[in-house]
Formats: structure tokens, C-alpha cells, sequence
């Protein structure tokens, strides 16, 4: 996850006064997302999980498969 701007190659989703900024190709790839903070006392961060697992990614200095949080 980063701060960026949306491009033609993005889809923009506006939920409870946050923007949220998709690439279309990724969204094609995992169907729908879901973005969650989560806060296990000295971890704390986003998680987003796909409805079809791509793996990759990772946060915190560990390796994820469905999700990823930082």
C-alpha cells in the first residue's frame, strides 16, 4: 500500500471518507479486496486480503500468502 494519485489504469473506490486507488489489472487478478487495520498490541497495521489468493507481498520483515499487513 502507498499514497499515490489515481491514473487512467486505476479504479477509485470512495468508502466511509477514505479513497481508495486500485490498479484495474490487480483488481482483475483478485476479484474483490478487503483493507482492515489491525492492532495486535506492538503490531499494528493494514491487512488486505483477496478473494483469490496472488501471494507475494509481506510486511514487518515476514513473507504472507492471502494477506499482508504492515
Amino acid at each position: 500500500m502507498v499514497l499515490d494519485e489515481p491514473t487512467n489504469a486505476d479504479e477509485v473506490f470512495k468508502i466511509n471518507g477514505f479513497t481508495m486507488v486500485v490498479n484495474r489489472s490487480l483488481l482483475e487478478l483478485t476479484k474483490s479486496l478487503t483493507v482492515d487495520f489491525v492492532d495486535h498490541g506492538i503490531v499494528s497495521g493494514f491487512r488486505v486480503l483477496s478473494e483469490v489468493p496472488i501471494g507475494g507481498g509481506g510486511g514487518c520483515g515476514s513473507s504472507c500468502g492471502t494477506s499482508c499487513s504492515c
